[in-house]
């Protein structure tokens, strides 16, 4: 739903009170008022099971923000609390929520509208169009199009969070996974008619009990050098970051950590493309 404030001024006033006193706005589908168009940034999330979160959910993490929103399974914008994502039964805690706060306290003139798309266990050429990933039963590339599409109906698409590279640490994979990744960069912005938008891609798991092999530094090697070759791909580091005891998925309070990170990396991309 879209709210108009021209056309009931009463109801403008009551959502001006419910921002200033801290009360989450859009409990529910049925009752969630949108911003306009141009002050309401969304960003897609995108990627495998560290980028959907399986952060243990503690009540900070169900405790939403008056300006940051996501769509749900049904396409409904809601209030964003976590598990955001819904690609398996142990989605959890990811780094979407805090990003999106961390985002929107950085300026307090607009909403933001998160996009969930990520889907746990999928390698990189799942990511194309028309392509079923059996385990989930989906298409990955298919339904982040289409959902994203649906977002930009009401919002402007400000950025892409990716994070995905562990199913591709494969010695078959990894050689080829920059090239792969370019491409599917190239094909995304392409498809969401978004040349310029920000992709910021974080760093695999650097934990001190799982060392990396030659395939995850060929990976890591790639995610470096995109970050680096393109003005409008950003990296983001995960060093000190921890894994939540299955030496794979990080910790509810690395992934919170994480988001900052992708904001930070975010924001300085965003105030670099705004100087030149």
């Amino acid at each position: 739903m879209k709210f108009d404030s021209t056309r009931n001024p009463q109801l403008n006033l009551v959502l001006a009170l419910f921002l200033l006193c801290g009360f989450p706005i859009g409990i529910n589908a049925q009752d969630t008022i949108l911003p306009n168009n141009d002050r309401f940034h969304l960003f897609l999330l995108i990627g495998q099971s560290n980028m959907a979160g399986r952060g243990k959910v503690e009540q900070q993490d169900k405790t939403p923000h008056p300006r940051v929103l996501m769509l749900n399974k049904t396409n409904q914008w809601v209030a964003a609390i976590d598990p955001i994502h819904f690609d398996k039964p142990a989605a959890g805690v990811g780094l979407g929520k805090t990003f999106g706060q961390t985002i929107a306290e950085t300026n307090p003139s607009i909403s933001v509208g998160l996009i969930p798309c990520a889907v746990g266990g999928s390698p990189l050429d799942s990511w194309k169009p028309g392509v079923l990933y059996a385990p989930t039963n989906s298409y990955p590339w298919d339904d982040a199009i289409r959902r994203t599409k649906v977002a930009m109906q009401y919002g402007e698409l400000k950025g892409i969070l990716w994070h995905q590279g562990e199913s591709d640490s494969k010695p078959e994979l990894a050689e080829s996974y920059e090239t792969r990744l370019r491409n599917m960069i190239v094909h995304l912005r392409e498809s969401l008619k978004a040349p310029k938008v920000p992709f910021i891609v974080g760093q695999l798991g650097q934990f001190d009990d799982v060392p990396w092999d030659a395939s995850r530094k060929k990976i890591d090697a790639a995610h470096q050098s995109i970050g680096t070759n393109d003005s409008f791909v950003g990296f983001v580091r995960s060093k000190d970051l921890k894994h939540g005891g299955d030496k794979v998925h990080f910790d509810a309070p690395s992934l919170r950590e994480f988001g900052k990170r992708y904001a930070d990396e975010f924001l300085r991309l965003q105030s670099n493309q705004i100087s030149k």
